[in-house]
């Protein structure tokens, strides 16, 4: 098979639109590209690609995350996410009233113990959502499965509104999945983490700036449980530690190697003043080296006037 270069876009889609070509191919290239395009566009590019193959459609829609739109309730006048995880046809139930809108009849709705632990849980993800991000909104939705555990998503979105030279936003989705297991006294837990984050830096002295990009993570761990609220505990851990490991990799991967291409290809300190540094700093290592050895000989010389009297 042909292999497509990753940077030519335009030979990406030539490659998806010709006819004959296997399935699961065209989706790995469509996904391909859609990790390498900016997160702040990622609907236009995915109404394209769409456009461009709509067989794919079903597959880029399930495989994708997309940003996080938000809604207000209208019963409780909160605002909510907007997912997968709570759309039932054109319709997104409100965490805060467990009502869709558009109203349906035939909606999907979690049990009443599912429903209780869900209001629980937004509380819960409500108050971490404040104590790291200072504002934001999040939102946790959870469904029973047929082999008895159950599942949720929480959802977490921090928009920056440029009042500080800045524009910007932070998208993460937890997907996780509880299994009980030895009577109920233990649980398996296995968290499906993605955060998308694009920063916008305008400044009339620096110009514009875009850096984006997305990460996936996923975790799985036992936890001892006594009761629904210990799910809770559980899981708000390993999404604490989670998100925090992803916020680190981001920093090390996007604005640590930003940095370090930065200064090395536009200085801020006079050339000529960077060249006493780096001389300084060379006669300060010399001079460091030139101490150790003989620290090194003066040790030595101690050792050897030390034989004879042993």
């Amino acid at each position: 098979q042909r292999r497509v270069a990753i940077t030519d876009g335009n030979e990406y889609k030539s490659y998806l639109s010709m006819e004959g070509r296997d399935q699961g191919v065209k989706l790995d290239c469509a996904l391909d590209l859609m990790r390498r395009l900016p997160p702040q566009n990622i609907e236009k590019n995915l109404s394209d690609l769409i456009d461009l193959n709509p067989d794919l459609c079903d597959e880029l829609l399930a495989s994708v995350d997309q940003p996080l739109k938000i809604a207000k309730c209208k019963k409780t006048n909160k605002d909510y996410l907007l997912c997968d995880y709570n759309r039932d046809g054109d319709s997104y139930r409100s965490p805060w009233s467990n009502e869709y809108d558009p109203p349906i009849e035939d909606g999907t709705f979690p049990t009443d113990k599912i429903r209780q632990f869900e209001i629980d849980a937004n509380f819960a993800f409500d108050l971490y959502r404040e104590q790291y991000f200072e504002g934001g909104i999040s939102s946790c939705y959870f469904w029973g499965l047929d082999n008895g555990g159950f599942a949720g998503a929480i959802l977490i979105k921090k928009t920056g509104d440029g009042s500080k030279m800045f524009k910007g936003s932070w998208d993460s989705i937890h997907v996780v999945e509880v299994q009980e297991k030895g009577a109920g006294r233990n649980a398996h837990y296995k968290l499906i983490s993605t955060v998308m984050l694009w920063l916008q830096n305008s400044r009339p002295e620096s110009g514009t700036m875009d850096l984006g990009g997305s990460l996936s993570r996923t975790a799985e761990k036992d936890a001892p449980v006594t009761d629904m609220s210990s799910h809770i505990v559980n899981i708000g851990r390993m999404v604490e530690k989670m998100e925090n490991g992803i916020r680190m990799t981001l920093d090390t991967i996007y604005f640590g190697k930003t940095r370090d291409i930065m200064n090395k290809t536009r200085s801020l300190v006079d050339l000529n003043i960077r060249g006493l540094t780096d001389k300084l700093n060379s006669q300060l290592a010399d001079a460091l080296k030139q101490h150790n050895t003989f620290k090194k000989e003066k040790s030595t010389d101690c050792d050897s006037a030390l034989i004879p009297l042993l």
